[in-house]
């Protein structure tokens, strides 16, 4: 665990086969991280990029698209499963996660089927099948989380969708009878870039909304104290060149919390970063920052809806080229 004082978590939102037998080793070896996510996008770019995968991938001509895309992001996360094993075994997460087809997000039914089966043909109890927030992925996390699977919720970007997964969450472990650990993602740099130019124009500080409307989320998950569940920070990454790269590690550093970073981000932090407790933020001082969005005319509940759905096509455009490709 990156802090044992406040149960923080650092994990690396990245994987490659070349990376998981070199770098990664070394960053759980050094302290650094104790955990990795997944997602199309990330795959995308290792399979269609890496030639990590042109072995493996001429034994599996005979396959369809899917079937080959799977049987390289199992190869790649059950060696990530293994590597991180001693780490999950002595209680310090150890988790990495895979992504359901994205297709499926509005399927509750066929992705519990893709859920459990991926989770069975991996083999390994240190994964976590991610899933994303929607009516049917709700219905899903609660069937997994009862079957003893750990579940990674992902892009949610409002305190509603929160809500919801904790629930589903809870109502799963009441069925199982025991903990099973699972996370709430929290999408946050998003946010600022797609309202910051509004904000600068109007001479309201930019680069704090997607960390406010995290901390208001994180202090709802933290009050609804589910077993098992913890707020995980994703979209960490800055895109503007003005803060520090480690910025969004630094506002969110928290007690029970988990932040997902790309690489480079994770070392600017561990080299750089302030690495104090940041969060919680008062509602009062959160509420006022919302007010101010609010009075040049920015309807937060909308921009928030269509990040919700723009997150959605982008998982499915990276999945849908990763097929075409294979």
């Amino acid at each position: 665990m990156y802090r044992e004082e406040l149960k923080f978590s650092l994990w690396a939102d990245f994987i490659e086969r070349d990376y998981l037998d070199n770098e990664f080793k070394d960053l759980i070896n050094n302290g650094t991280i104790n955990g990795a996510t997944s997602n199309p996008a990330i795959f995308k770019n290792a399979i269609l990029h890496s030639p990590a995968y042109k072995d493996q991938l001429s034994a599996l001509t005979h396959l369809r698209s899917k079937e080959k895309y799977e049987a390289l992001a199992i190869f790649d996360i059950t060696k990530a499963a293994d590597i991180l094993k001693p780490l999950h075994e002595k209680g310090d997460d150890g988790y990495v996660s895979i992504e359901v087809d994205p297709f499926l997000c509005d399927d509750a039914q066929a992705t519990i089927e893709e859920g459990k089966r991926l989770f069975e043909t991996i083999g390994r109890k240190n994964v976590m099948i991610k899933v994303p927030a929607t009516a049917a992925g709700y219905i899903a996390m609660q069937e997994l989380v009862a079957c003893g699977i750990p579940v990674n919720a992902t892009l949610i970007f409002k305190k509603e969708q929160a809500v919801s997964c904790a629930k589903a969450f809870a109502e799963g472990v009441a069925k199982n009878g025991e903990k099973v650990d699972t996370v709430i993602s929290i999408f946050v740099s998003r946010i600022d870039r797609a309202i910051d130019a509004q904000l600068k124009e109007n001479n309201i500080e930019v680069a704090l909304s997607g960390i406010y409307n995290t901390a208001d989320i994180y202090n709802t998950i933290q009050a609804l104290n589910v077993l098992g569940c913890r707020a995980l920070f994703a979209s960490t990454g800055v895109k503007d060149d003005s803060l520090p790269a480690h910025y969004y590690i630094d506002a969110l550093l928290a007690y029970n919390s988990v932040n997902t970073a790309p690489i480079d981000t994770i070392k600017a932090f561990d080299a750089n970063g302030t690495k104090k407790k940041s969060l919680p933020i008062t509602q009062e001082v959160i509420q006022a920052h919302f007010q101010k969005i609010a009075s040049i005319g920015i309807n937060l509940d909308e921009v928030l809806d269509k990040q919700i759905q723009d997150g959605l096509v982008a998982f499915e455009n990276a999945f849908s080229d990763i097929l075409k490709e294979l």
